[in-house]
């Protein structure tokens, strides 16, 4: 009798876990996979959806603007790159290699600009070194902000905390007896670094360019603001979508940005196979710093540089918020966060972002763990776990400009069952999931991966069902994990525009759109307002997000004593 119990449990729960792995797949192919095959098929047609062929990408990549908007993408994106890069690289040796004091704060400088929405750095050039910018106002130095200057340096801010992260976990983890035998065969410093450091980080080196690139070449948001006349491929779309509503060539251009990602994508699937690989080769031995203190000076005064130009930037933005008239009435005021005086539906927008946030986190992150568990954890059904682990890694080669074009495509069309989805918040939210789910998706991906499958084991001799297992064991140990993931859905979605430039309704606008209309209208002092409340919200939440992390650890380390 038990026998026929214990059959049946284990039926239903093969049942409940292949039903749940269909819905999964179903929801990825409904909200990725047709969304982007619909794009392409626009591009065939025009305004009118007549077939044309490929007369649009004929037509496009023959026009001058086109000749013109690439060149200017190609050269923003590789001088924003080899130049953040640089300064990563550089910053991130500094903290890892040298015996500089308070690492832990030039580590949590250099994620500033994670927390802004990439206008930010543009309203903060605005008032340092535009027209009538505190710079040029006072040292009399025009530097031609709007144009190439003003939008490379707002991609090279961007890009600096992605290059950096993934620099500084590689220079962490070298192994130092490779430096010991270097220096047992009399090989000087400078032979080491070429012959020894660079090699040892070449694959993180490759992704973090490939990265950098990327996200200058398809970012919106600094172009729109410091751009001035200087045309890109990403303020392109926006150009033929909403100016003139041309959405098959607005595709078109869509399916030009997607060639860097995509190229970026597959480089980073090398190079991460290359280091997990040389990673499991064996135990690495701590990099032992040795004592120099002119190398010490530099890199404390190099790094400072940099932490204070970030922190600059806030500040900058932060008192022009303040400020009555700049530069001609410096008094404080709190006029600017007034935005019903103004365009933009400032902080009814502000507060619907915190909305679109909350609901893309929870259940951005809910989603996130079920797939990642589905795969990792449940050995049954192996064909649909590997289409559901391909189509969660897609969005990696997607751009937001892309998912937003595809899912007016899709979702705009009255025929389409998920039409009425389209002008709400959902397709906002939605829209935000897809855009940030890959980096969540394979974070905890790899976190249940290091747990052991014997408490799956245990279960199952034990007849405890898989669910009591992710409720009492597999969430309790992935706490952690599934707090980062909540947190990187929240932020991302709070200083996201790519995608929801062209999901967002008029009823409910959005933070980062406000600040574009405010920044249009000429209220520059609202936008900036309006971006101070965003950054603070995402380092009120950063704070939050790092206390429940300590007060986990302590909980674990009770724990371990008690044993």
């Amino acid at each position: 009798m038990n026998g026929l119990i214990k059959s049946g449990g284990r039926d239903y729960e093969a049942l409940l876990k292949k039903i749940l792995i269909i819905i999964m797949v179903t929801l990825l192919v409904v909200f990725i996979l047709i969304p982007v095959t619909m794009l392409l098929f626009t591009l065939t047609k025009d305004k009118s959806g007549n077939y044309i062929g490929f007369k649009n990408v004929i037509e496009y990549l023959t026009s001058l603007g086109f000749r013109l908007s690439l060149k200017n993408s190609l050269f923003i994106s590789s001088i924003s790159t080899i130049i953040s890069i640089i300064l990563a690289f550089l910053y991130a040796y500094g903290i890892t290699r040298t015996n500089i004091k308070l690492k832990g704060i030039y580590h949590s400088f250099a994620l500033l600009p994670i927390f802004a929405p990439t206008m930010l750095y543009g309203i903060a050039l605005i008032y340092l070194f535009g027209n009538k910018g505190f710079v040029t106002m006072n040292l009399g130095i025009n530097l031609e902000l709007y144009g190439p200057f003003g939008i490379i340096i707002s991609e090279i801010i961007y890009t600096f905390p992605q290059c950096f992260l993934i620099l500084y976990m590689a220079l962490k983890n070298t192994d130092n007896r490779l430096y010991e035998a270097a220096e047992t065969l009399g090989i000087s410093k400078v032979k080491q670094f070429f012959y020894v450091t660079l090699p040892g980080i070449k694959y993180s080196l490759i992704s973090a360019i490939f990265v950098a690139f990327t996200l200058s070449f398809t970012d919106f948001g600094a172009p729109k603001i410091v751009g001035g006349s200087f045309n890109v491929l990403a303020t392109d779309i926006y150009k033929q979508v909403v100016g003139q509503n041309n959405i098959p060539m607005g595709a078109t251009v869509g399916m030009i940005l997607i060639i860097p990602s995509l190229l970026s994508f597959v480089i980073d699937r090398i190079t991460n196979n290359k280091v997990k690989n040389s990673a499991a080769n064996g135990e690495l031995s701590p990099f032992k710093i040795k004592e120099n203190k002119l190398r010490d000076g530099l890199f404390f005064v190099f790094n400072s540089l940099i932490a204070l130009s970030f922190l600059i930037m806030i500040i900058v933005v932060f008192l022009a918020a303040f400020i009555k008239v700049w530069p001609y009435n410096l008094s404080l005021t709190l006029d600017h966060f007034n935005f019903n005086t103004g365009s933009g539906d400032g902080f009814r927008s502000y507060l619907n972002s915190i909305i679109v946030a909350l609901l893309t986190a929870v259940i951005g992150t809910v989603i996130t763990f079920i797939n990642s568990y589905l795969i990792e954890k449940v050995k049954e059904f192996k064909i649909l776990r590997n289409i559901s682990y391909f189509l969660s890694i897609v969005p990696l080669s997607l751009p937001g400009l892309v998912i937003g074009i595809s899912y007016i495509v899709f979702f705009n069309n009255p025929n389409n069952p998920f039409n009425f989805l389209y002008g709400t918040v959902a397709i906002v939210v939605i829209g935000n999931i897809i855009h940030f789910y890959s980096v969540p998706f394979i974070s905890s991906t790899s976190n249940l991966k290091k747990l052991s499958n014997n408490f799956e084991e245990a279960a199952k001799t034990l007849n405890i069902s898989f669910y009591k297992t992710i409720l009492k064991a597999t969430i309790p140990m992935s706490l952690e994990g599934i707090l980062e993931n909540f947190m990187y859905f929240f932020t991302n979605s709070m200083v996201t525009i790519s995608a929801v430039v062209f999901l967002y309704s008029p009823k409910f606008m959005l933070a980062t759109i406000s600040i574009v209309n405010l920044d249009d209208a000429g209220n520059t002092a609202g936008a900036a307002a309006l971006a101070s409340l965003i950054i603070l919200t995402n380092i009120i939440a950063r704070i939050i997000y790092e206390c429940l992390i300590k007060l986990i650890r302590k909980n674990k380390e009770k724990k371990m004593k008690n044993v």
